[in-house]
């Protein structure tokens, strides 16, 4: 499948600006038997990185192929290309381009054709291409480089690439291996899709490029020449490992070597890339991930051959960026496997965001009436929509610091406790190895990792999307008679918001826990550092009047939007998003984002047909059918080859169908209707029978599953209590008082 789209459209814009022949005149010869197509395959022209570039030239019908010449800053470079009678083309990589723009000539012999002009722009390894100025606050990574054996970074954190041989032992472990030495008695051998058996051999190359770290490696067994990659046991596909985590930048990364070397891939006969710039535990910059990963597979393609087709594979952060890339960067990826996915990051900060709020009002009630019914920590799902268990153990409870709640835990407390204040604290999140001066110097946020997207607001701190201006928290379980009137009053009166960033100070126990020495518990004594919530970050209630909430700043939804960091709904490729089903533990892979990624498929265009939705039960050890998935993936691959005319779900194989698996990995489900009932109104599915799928604190206080809605548009109070919104409550005269002082300019109107 070809990588990039064929550059059709500067064949005009060139041929008219640039077009000339050795005597520096307009090429005014027209064409006998079509034109040339240049097809850029190691990436678009414009973002060419390390001074190099993989081209084919599709030669007209008629044209012999010994007739093009081929030309770069006037100098023939013909001998760089080979000839591919049966396509009638052209292939070869273009070396030594110089940074900036280069430009590219395809001519026939005797003028029998108009030439084509390719501009190809080159950029430095070092980076950017279009994420615009590096962070100057950046930690290179030496002892990981040292452990690659890649040496010392120069003040880029750039090293010098390098690679080696490893083989995959009989005890399923790697172990190096030098070209040349007798087989060792433990080498495994694999079989590869292809069919073809092999020693299992892996020539693995890792350097630095846009300042992180990079890994690829592919199948070796016939020769191991370093000057030369062997490509006879690769199976002709690319598998890009994309890595999740949560970071805030600023430093080079760490790698995994599950993720450099991943067995399921090389064993296949898949070419494995990797950077430590696509781990978004490394950061949640997208627009740098995306730029990264086509910087890789620049490299990959410029140093070994352009794959048939690039798969993606990668869990939670690993899983978004697939979906944001397909968007961004058509091309980058043609096919995904996002495991424990969600749309994307910046809008899971919007209910996330609540996560605390809420946690803190329902702990304050329990502090004043501990016989309250919110000891029932599942009660807290009404407020949150995400789960909550009796079962399972808290650690804030179990260190004593809030006795008077039981034990018990939510999703937002086991899993997704302190991640506000990473997001939006500028004094909180920080990396491996930095001074307490670089503490101080850096704004420690998501907004300021991603400065060139959101820009700077007015008190000089990057812009921030967080809004919850009118959201009505707990709303459905007031209609559901989950909570009361005064519940829900009480709840959106003190639940507040987050500070800015000039008002916030540094996090306390149990965030930064060598500040939980403070605390004596048998004296009853909690000092200001004890603040489970963040709630010293909190706008909060005086008392008297309804705690403030707070806006977004002017511009910050919308540059989110043109930076690429919200997922539109837009990603055209083969994609099987792939989850164990984890809701009893509180994990925080909640099961509703594959919902939510296919409402926004639908909403986008009405088609939601390239997205397969499997969910596996959990074992012991947990089943993975990431293999199976890729194999489905492959077979599609070929039909859409095959059957280019056709739509992407017109070429899916039978077994490519939504699905759900028991912990052994035996079918359970599938069809198209086995997730009926979640987002439409239609019978529930097998799958759906199955599973509870549970919700967020937005979506229960109006919002869409679909879970994007930054900032609501508004309605007065009057015409929500007209239009129904409160369901069979009918707000007494002194409700509707409090109401219009919580929600001054109105309510959620989604």
């Amino acid at each position: 499948m070809k990588t990039y789209l064929k550059i059709f459209s500067l064949i005009l814009i060139f041929i008219l600006s640039s077009c000339k022949d050795d005597n520096n005149k307009p090429n005014t010869d027209f064409p006998v038997a079509g034109n040339f197509e240049v097809e850029v395959l190691s990436s678009p022209p414009d973002q060419v990185s390390g001074g190099d570039a993989r081209i084919k030239i599709y030669v007209p019908d008629g044209l012999a192929l010994d007739q093009v010449d081929v030309y770069t800053g006037g100098i023939v470079i013909t001998s760089m290309f080979n000839q591919n009678t049966t396509e009638h083309t052209l292939e070869g990589l273009v070396t030594g381009l110089a940074l900036g723009q280069n430009k590219i000539m395809v001519s026939a012999k005797e003028g029998q054709i108009r030439s084509f002009v390719l501009i190809l722009t080159n950029h430095s390894l070092t980076g950017p291409i279009f994420s615009g100025p590096q962070q100057p606050a950046f930690y290179c990574r030496t002892d990981e480089l040292n452990l690659l054996g890649l040496g010392t970074p120069d003040e880029n954190c750039m090293v010098e690439p390098l690679t080696t041989f490893v083989y995959r032992t009989t005890g399923n472990s790697w172990a190096e291996y030098t070209p040349g030495m007798a087989r060792p008695a433990d080498m495994a051998t694999t079989t590869t899709s292809d069919g073809n058996t092999v020693d299992f051999i892996v020539r693995w190359e890792r350097g630095t490029i846009n300042r992180f770290i990079y890994s690829i490696a592919i199948l070796s067994a016939a020769s191991q020449d370093l000057a030369q990659p062997d490509l006879n046991t690769w199976n002709n596909r690319l598998l890009y490992y994309f890595q999740g985590g949560v970071a805030i930048g600023h430093t080079q990364g760490t790698y995994s070597t599950q993720r450099l070397l991943y067995v399921d891939g090389l064993s296949k006969g898949y070419a494995i890339a990797y950077s430590t710039g696509t781990k978004t535990g490394t950061h949640y910059n997208l627009q740098v991930g995306g730029e990264t990963a086509i910087m890789v597979k620049d490299r990959f393609v410029s140093a070994y051959d352009a794959p048939e087709y690039t798969v993606s594979v990668g869990g939670s952060g690993g899983g978004i960026q697939q979906y944001i890339y397909a968007q961004n960067h058509p091309g980058l990826i043609d096919a995904a496997v996002p495991q424990y996915s969600y749309p994307d990051m910046i809008t899971q900060t919007i209910h996330i965001g609540d996560c605390e709020l809420i946690e803190r009002w329902v702990d304050m009630k329990l502090l004043a009436d501990p016989a309250s019914h919110w000891q029932d920590w599942t009660h807290r799902s009404f407020l949150i929509g995400l789960n909550a268990s009796n079962a399972i153990s808290n650690p804030v409870i179990t260190n004593g610091l809030t006795p008077w709640i039981a034990n018990g835990s939510s999703e937002c407390t086991k899993s997704w406790r302190g991640l506000s204040a990473l997001v939006m604290n500028p004094h909180f999140g920080t990396v491996w190895g930095i001074t307490p001066e670089d503490q101080v110097g850096t704004d420690w946020t998501h907004y300021d990792d991603a400065i060139n997207i959101y820009g700077y607001a007015d008190d000089g701190y990057a812009r921030s999307t967080w809004d919850n201006v009118g959201v009505q928290y707990g709303l459905q379980a007031l209609k559901d008679g989950n909570i009361t009137p005064a519940e829900f009053l009480d709840l959106n009166f003190n639940a507040g918001s987050w500070k800015n960033e000039p008002d916030m100070i540094q996090e306390g126990c149990p965030l930064i826990s060598a500040l939980c020495g403070l605390i004596d518990v048998t004296q009853n004594l909690y000092p200001d550092q004890i603040d489970p919530w963040s709630a010293r970050n909190m706008n909060l209630s005086d008392g008297v009047n309804p705690a403030p909430r707070r806006e977004a700043d002017d511009g910050a939804i919308e540059a989110a939007y043109a930076g690429g960091l919200v997922n539109t709904g837009s990603p055209d490729i083969p994609m099987i998003d792939l989850r164990h089903y984890l809701e009893g533990v509180l994990d925080m892979h909640n099961s509703h984002q594959s919902f939510a990624v296919r409402q926004r498929l639908l909403d986008y265009d009405g088609d939601a047909s390239n997205q397969l939705i499997w969910f596996v039960d959990p074992g012991a050890p947990l089943h993975d059918p990431t293999p199976y998935a890729l194999d489905v993936l492959d077979r599609w691959m070929a039909n859409i080859k095959a059957n280019p005319e056709m739509s992407i779900a017109a070429n899916r194989p039978d077994d490519a169908r939504d699905s759900c698996f028991d912990g052994a990995g035996t079918l359970v489900a599938s069809g198209d209707d086995v997730w009926d009932g979640i987002i439409d109104s239609n019978v529930d599915g097998a799958c759906t029978q199955r599973y509870t799928i549970y919700s967020t604190s937005r979506i229960i206080a109006g919002g869409p599953i679909s879970g994007e809605i930054f900032k609501c548009e508004l309605q007065s109070v009057d015409d929500a209590i007209t239009s129904g919104v409160y369901g069979t409550w009918q707000p007494l005269p002194e409700d509707i008082v409090m109401l219009k002082a919580i929600f001054p300019t109105g309510v959620c109107m989604y």
